[in-house]
Parts: C-alpha cells; structure tokens; sequence
C-alpha cells in the first residue's frame, strides 16, 4: 500500500483542493458563469453541461492575479505555463463536477439556513465580510458583484460541494494487519552487501576514436547545440542613482532631529528583583488572604532588613528560578514585564526601593529596582549620518518621477548610445550575456522577462538601438542595447571537439563500468561472494548514502527462499552490485512505527478520495478537449 501512495503524489494535492476550492471560489469566482451561459468553444464537458472558454480565461486570470500578488515583482507570464492552465482546467471541472454529484444526491437540501448563519457568524474566513453586528457586508459583496442573496446561495452550494469529497476523505480506516503491512513496507531493515563501480573511476581506460567521436557528435546534436544570446550593456535607474546626485545640508539634518526628539531616545530598561508568594487567581479568599499576609511578613522584615532581600528571596521566594539569583529578573522594558501592575511597580521606583506588595495573577510579588539603564537620547553626531541618508532617500523618491521620465526620454531620443543618460544621470553602464529567458539564480533586471523580451525584440537585434525604459521592479526603470546577437546554432566537430571527446570518453567509462559490474553479478548468482565489503543494513528511511534506484532494488527483492543479488545501472554514473542476504528485525518498541501510523489512514482516504473522484468523473461523464493555449502578447 504504501508504494501505492508514494508514487501517486498528487493524490495528497487533490486531497488540499477539497478545502481550498471552496473558499476560492466563495470569495469571487462569479466568472464561473451558468452552464448554459457564454460564447465560445468548449474545453471540456461535466454531466452535459460544457465549460466554455470565457469560464476558463476568467478563472485563470484570477489565478495568475492571485500568484501577481504573491510575487509582485516577478511577472506573471513566468507563471502562464502549460502546467498551470492544465491545473486550472482541472480545477473547474472538478467544482463544475462536484457541484453536479451534490445536485444529483440531494446534498444541498442538507444545508441548513441554521447552519449556514452558524458558520458565517463564526468562521474567521468571513471576517472580512462580516459587520461587527454580524451582518453581511454589502457594499464588500457589490464589490464581488454579489448581492446577499447571492453569497448565500453561493454558500449553500460550496458547502454541499464538500460534502461530496469530504464524506470520503474523513472516514479512512485502515485495519491493524494494513497497518502493520504498509509499516513494514516503509521501516523494513534488510542487511546488503554493496559493490559500486563508478563510472569517474574508468575514465583514464576510455580511448575514443576519431571515428567514435563524429558518430557521437552526430548522434547528440541538441547535447552542443549553442542557444540563441546577446551581449548586451545596460542602465539600471533606481532611487539610489537619484540619492547619488542629491546634497542634504547639516541645518536639514539637524532640523529632523530637533523635530523628533523621541525618535532617538534609547528605550529606558529596567532591572528588578522580586519574591514571589503564590496564590492562584482563582483560589478562594481564605487562601488568597493567607498567601497575602505571608507576603507581608515578608515585606514587614524587609523594611528592617533591605539588604537581606537576596537572602530572602533565595529561601522564601515561590519563584525558584529567579529565586537562585536572589530573585534578579535582570534588565526589562516596558512591555517586557510579568504582568502591567508589575511593570508600573518597577517603572514608579528609584534605584535601591522596595515596593509595597504587588498582586498579579501569579501572586503577590515585593519588588526592589537595582539599576536603570537607558532612556537617554543619542548624540547628534551619532545619528547624523541617518538622518542625511532618509533626507536623500525622501528627496529622491519625491524626484523619481520627474527624473523617471527625463530618463525615458534620454534613452528613447539618444537611442544610438546610452552614453548621454550615463552623463546626465550619473550611472554606471553594466554588462551582462543573456538569454531569451532569465538565467538560472539570475536577480535584479537580469531576472526580468519584461528587459529580456525588449532585448531580443527583431529591432532591437537589427538597429542595436536602446531598448526603452523598462520596468523591473519597485522604483527601477532599466535600458539596454544589444552590442552582439549570436542566434541559435550547432557549431562544427572542430569548435566543441573537447566537449565531444569527454562526453565520449564518460560514456566509454560508463560501459567499463557496466560490463565489470555485470560479471560480478554472474559470479554472485553462480555462488560467489562480495569480496573485502562489509555487509550494511539499509531501510528507505535510512539510506546510507546509497541513490534511491540502489535502496528500492534492495528492498524490493524476494529473498524468502534465501539471499539474492542483482545489479543496478546508474545511467551514466556507473553501476551497483548489491547481495541482500537477510531481514534485520526492528526493534520491539519502534517510535517511528508509532509516528508513521496516524499518517497512514490519511493516506487511504485521500487514496480513496482520488478513486471515488475518478468514479465520478465516469458516472457524470467529464470530457475534456483541447488544453487553451496562453494569450499571445
């Protein structure tokens, strides 16, 4: 059972889209248009009723809005892929399907007018669109282009749809003997004797012919070929390129902090110690007023004795972790107090005092101040450089505008060059080789889709002129110019022989190794042994370092009429001989058993959940036909 589900992955996806669907659709999926609604073709069909594709542009664009707010920087076309409108499509039918299952089984008519002001009057997802009288938000739902009576029934509707999944996915039992079979399946321990043939081991025996290496380079174009990339010089226009050119005089900076004389105050600490007599909050009057009176005694000696207070609190105080400091509770702010009537004893005393008795919820407290630290204002001169800098940056951000559009302007009337805006504004020309999409790990604009579409834009190419001004972020316009286009090619034999004879020679020593590993295992299967290896025991949780390939070969073997050995190719790296001689027992009282089975009945109800989506699927007749293809810009 369990290989079942650690190779059907999505099952636990599908499973999340139970509880997620609902909530996205409620809060204004209302492009989910009636099924007999909307113009054009069909992308799919659920229980005769099609799925258009104005319903399914509607819900992607409010799919990429939704990943647009997530990642407001990066754009969102990155995110328009194949695989994100295919799980759009199959979002939509599988509400469009659900909706159908809970029309058919009457599971609407369980959704209760009581039920539904239960949950929207307590559920924190409605928050949002609840008055603090309870009330729905009207003006909220216009906004959504939903009435009252809309959401209701739009409510009424998703919570039937649960039902539909949710009477599966919550009732997975799995009987002890399953149990115990998929526990045994993931935690089993078998003792293996390994033997690895490394491909890198073989590389110095490989002697490729001249021969050799043509049919190699002809057989693996795509492996040379040499992708389409620019040489590009650019700009990059921010707010610290403005901040560069701004002068702020010591009169401005001065002036700010004259005029916030607090902004710089070091927050006042302060270090107490306290003995603590407890008394619930909840404990009757009598004990509270015995606890009480315990403390005064306390105090009472105190008074005679202040310097006594560390003993004290060493032997007298409830609280015996502060209690073997002599009661320090060392430096705090306020805020970072026990309790507000604690903090507002220790913040009324001076140095050396000791308050009258404290109640907080803990009990009563004697509190001493021994030092205060703090609440002084920094130096002008320590903070002058700050306050220049957020002179600089506030003048700069009220520039950028301004200065925003002049740089537009330079790079777009002085497009031979981008020599006048480095001269006018003060910036370093930077240079960079890309692709027609970002490089691996690739930041700043370098990272822009947007900078590299204007890149390679035919004129771009051709003209070598600047690019305009590009949005690439927060407050960062950036303009570039292609110096040398080199389009997509496979360069001859000659240019890349170097690569071709170490691809060659790796795929020689691959076979060396195979060949070797292969006349082990007929050794081993006539008899032999695994000379000078020590045996190991390997489980799927634990490795030992071994690839995946190496471990589920070993486990998967039946070795019940006695060891058995085979081989496994690691294409390209090299190859494994293995020998699994035994089952090694856990241990009788095996904590990750325990761990793993709660996990387990989740497992088979999402399992189940998947299969009885798939019935449905067949019972209402899904038909889905060609995947919409991304918008052309």
């Amino acid at each position: 059972m369990f290989e079942f589900v650690r190779t059907h992955k999505r099952i636990l996806f599908l499973f999340l889209l139970i509880v997620i669907i609902p909530s996205f659709v409620l809060f204004g999926v209302e492009g989910y248009q009636q099924f007999n609604e909307g113009a054009g073709r069909e992308v799919a069909e659920v229980d005769g009723q099609p799925i258009k594709q104005p319903d399914f542009d509607e819900a992607h664009r409010r799919q990429l809005e939704s990943m647009r707010e997530r990642a407001p920087q990066a754009d969102v076309r990155m995110f328009d892929t194949p695989q994100a409108r295919q799980q759009t499509l199959d979002g939509l039918v599988r509400d469009r399907l659900a909706d159908a299952a809970a029309r058919k089984l009457h599971l609407d008519a369980s959704v209760s007018d009581e039920r539904i002001l239960r949950i929207f009057t307590s559920d924190p997802q409605f928050a949002q669109i609840r008055n603090p009288d309870g009330t729905v938000n009207k003006e909220f739902l216009a906004m959504q282009g939903m009435s009252s009576e809309m959401f209701v029934q739009r409510l009424k509707r998703d919570l039937a749809n649960q039902q539909v999944f949710t009477g599966i996915s919550a009732t997975g039992l799995l009987s002890n003997a399953a149990a115990a079979t998929a526990i045994d399946a993931l935690l089993q321990q078998r003792e293996v004797a390994i033997k690895r043939f490394d491909a890198a081991a073989y590389v110095e025996r490989a002697a490729p012919t001249d021969t050799d290496i043509e049919l190699y380079y002809k057989a693996n174009p795509a492996r040379f070929r040499m992708r389409e990339q620019a040489s590009i010089e650019y700009l990059l226009f921010d707010l610290p390129a403005i901040e560069k050119t701004i002068t702020v005089s010591a009169e401005d900076a001065r002036k700010l902090y004259d005029d916030n004389p607090k902004r710089f105050a070091v927050p006042e600490e302060r270090r107490t110690s306290h003995i603590l007599v407890t008394a619930d909050k909840d404990a009757p009057a009598a004990d509270k007023e015995k606890a009480k009176a315990k403390a005064q005694a306390i105090l009472d000696e105190l008074r005679n004795k202040p310097d006594a207070f560390a003993e004290l609190a060493k032997t007298r105080s409830d609280d015996k972790i502060s209690a073997a400091q002599g009661g320090d509770l060392d430096f705090n702010g306020r805020g970072g107090m026990i309790s507000p009537a604690f903090e507002e004893a220790a913040f009324a005393l001076k140095a050396g005092e000791i308050s009258n008795l404290v109640e907080t919820e803990f009990g009563y407290h004697i509190v001493k101040l021994t030092a205060v630290r703090g609440g002084e204002r920094k130096p002008f001169d320590e903070v002058k450089g700050e306050l220049e800098a957020e002179l600089r940056k506030q003048a700069a951000q009220q520039k950028f505008a301004e200065a925003s559009e002049k740089f537009s302007n330079t790079v777009y009337t002085k497009a031979d060059s981008l020599q006048a805006a480095m001269d006018e504004f003060k910036l370093e020309k930077k240079t960079a080789t890309v692709q027609r999409q970002p490089a691996p790990g690739a930041t700043g604009p370098l990272a822009s889709t947007k900078l590299l579409d204007a890149v390679f834009a035919a004129d771009s190419i051709t003209s070598k002129r600047n690019t305009e001004a590009i949005d690439v972020g927060p407050s960062q316009l950036v303009s570039a110019r292609v110096v040398t286009h080199t389009p997509e090619r496979l360069p001859p034999l000659a240019e890349v022989r170097d690569q071709v004879v170490a691809s060659v020679k790796a795929s020689q020593a691959a076979d060396l190794a195979r060949k070797d590993g292969k006349a082990l295992l007929d050794t081993l299967k006539a008899g032999g042994e695994i000379a000078d290896t020590k045996p190991v025991v390997l489980s799927r949780l634990q490795p030992q370092g071994l690839p995946r390939e190496v471990v589920m070969e070993a486990m998967k073997l039946d070795i019940s009429k006695g060891p058995v050995a085979s081989g496994v190719d690691l294409a390209g790296v090299g190859y494994v001989v293995l020998r699994v001689a035994k089952v090694v027992p856990r241990e009788a009282n095996d904590e990750q058993a325990k761990q793993i089975q709660p996990l387990l009945g989740q497992a088979l109800a999402a399992a189940e959940a998947e299969a009885y989506y798939e019935a449905l699927k067949t019972r209402f007749e899904v038909k889905t036909f060609d995947l919409p293809k991304a918008a052309e810009n």
